[in-house]
């Protein structure tokens, strides 16, 4: 199971820059804090937007399992490619169980050599990256997953329509057998279209805001379909959610990984978080973890109407390579981040480095295991933050499976609500983004939004301020 080591965090090892151990003891005013939330989290599990926490219970993980696989079984062996379409949670979960859970080289793989199709997930309406991947993608050989709750996301629904009209040029009336739409149940936009289509579709569960969706349909189907182990993702995420059901923030993982975070950022100015996986599969796990901090945290306004700013910069590195470019930065740069390394207990395979090169300075390489190194650069660069009074925690994954991925995934999830009532913020809104959302469609002549593009017009009007011309 996944450990959290944070023995760097505290005073004991950088000084000043860490928490007192007494904060995070049995009867400390943090202990006393985490025990109230965690109590008031299981009352609120599985009303409102926190129906997240029931996707790995039944009866909603049964629910979704067998749809799941009736679709996976329906579709596995037709399609030499999948095609994701879908941005933010719809899309970068998807991209990081992906990342974890199969080989780098999977779509370069023969396919009596993989367990399912290509994947390919289209996040973002950039037109070269699209066509690229629609120009190896032929209609007739690919299954399009589409995800979206309501239809209307801009950038989903561009590429949708593109699709749709390359389904209908190239395979006619058998265009609704490429396609799965994973969308409202009941209503929307793309329930309609998929009504007329008759496309198959699996639902976006009421009351699971995107980033928390990755354990629902919208992040199962694409792993069964690549032949991820979706049970054990469930699996994973309910071992963890019963050790982060416990009061004593000694005991809970979730609370103390809230608390050192929101604590060290309160008292010692710590507001810029980096997770740096020291495995480059779960690389792509901290793109998930980004969101999920930042779009949940980030908060103007706390849930009593006051102004509080409140939320946490998320970063991402990966180690060892961002030993080479990052830590200059982060040993002796502003002392203002909280670094999250995750260290592999054993990797699916090993290289060892062979012996007899003849080469003295690299003798003591010989015979060495690749994963000894890596782990040794992550030991030497903790060492190093110590050594510069930098807090720092560790978060101990075993393997890369999808148990232990699974228990990431609930981990992060559990640790964001609980942070979120630290914060006294509302960590399933996000009122920020729509700004940009109804400018984007005043641009696009979207009616009943034409008085935006006014505001984009006025509010960015020529000034002079341009270099080069």
């Amino acid at each position: 199971m996944l450990t959290i080591d944070y023995a760097n965090c505290t005073s004991e090892r950088v000084g000043y820059h860490g928490l007192d151990p007494a904060r995070l003891g049995p009867g400390s005013e943090a202990a006393s804090a985490a025990a109230s939330i965690t109590a008031t989290l299981a009352k609120s599990r599985g009303t409102g937007w926190e129906r997240w926490r029931e996707l790995w219970n039944e009866p909603m993980r049964a629910e979704h399992v067998s749809g799941v696989n009736a679709l996976v079984k329906e579709h596995s062996g037709r399609f030499e490619n999948l095609v994701v379409l879908g941005i933010g949670g719809s899309a970068l979960g998807n991209i990081a169980l992906h990342s974890a859970l199969n080989p780098p080289t999977w779509n370069l793989l023969p396919a009596k050599h993989r367990k399912g199709p290509r994947l390919f997930v289209l996040d973002n309406v950039d037109p070269d990256n699209f066509r690229a991947v629609m120009d190896v993608c032929p209609p007739k050989d690919t299954l399009y997953n589409v995800i979206s709750k309501s239809g209307e996301t801009a950038e989903t629904a561009a590429q949708f329509m593109i699709v749709r009209d390359m389904l209908a040029k190239a395979v006619g009336k058998k265009a609704s057998e490429h396609v799965v739409a994973i969308t409202d149940p009941a209503k929307g936009t793309m329930r309609q279209i998929c009504d007329e289509a008759e496309y198959a579709t699996l639902p976006v569960p009421e009351g699971v805001g995107g980033r928390f969706s990755v354990l629902s349909p919208v992040g199962l189907f694409s792993a069964a379909m690549c032949g991820i182990d979706i049970e054990g993702l469930l699996d994973g995420a309910k071992a963890m959610d019963a050790r982060c059901s416990d009061p004593d923030l000694t005991k809970n993982p979730a609370a103390m990984l809230a608390t050192l975070l929101c604590e060290l950022a309160a008292r010692k100015g710590k507001t810029n978080h980096v997770m740096m996986p020291y495995a480059n599969s779960l690389y792509l796990m901290a793109d998930w973890y980004r969101q999920l901090w930042a779009e949940s945290l980030g908060k103007k306004t706390s849930v009593d109407g006051e102004t509080v700013y409140a939320g946490f910069t998320p970063i991402k590195a990966l180690g060892a390579t961002d030993q080479h470019s990052q830590v200059q930065l982060y040993r002796e740069g502003p002392n203002d981040k909280v670094f999250m390394f995750l260290e592999v207990g054993a990797f699916e395979s090993d290289v060892t480095i062979p012996k007899g090169l003849g080469v003295e300075n690299l003798e003591y390489l010989e015979g060495a295991s690749m994963t000894a190194l890596l782990n040794a650069e992550k030991r030497a660069t903790e060492y190093a933050l110590v050594e510069s009074q930098r807090p720092n925690m560790t978060i101990h994954v075993p393997r890369i499976d999808a148990q232990h991925v699974g228990e990431f995934i609930a981990l992060w999830e559990i640790a964001t609500s609980q942070a979120g009532h630290m914060l006294g913020v509302d960590a399933y809104d996000q009122p920020a983004v729509e700004t940009g959302k109804k400018a984007t469609f005043g641009l696009m002549g979207r009616k009943g939004f034409e008085g935006w593009k006014g505001k984009v017009e006025e509010g960015l009007g020529g000034t002079g301020y341009v270099v080069g011309e």
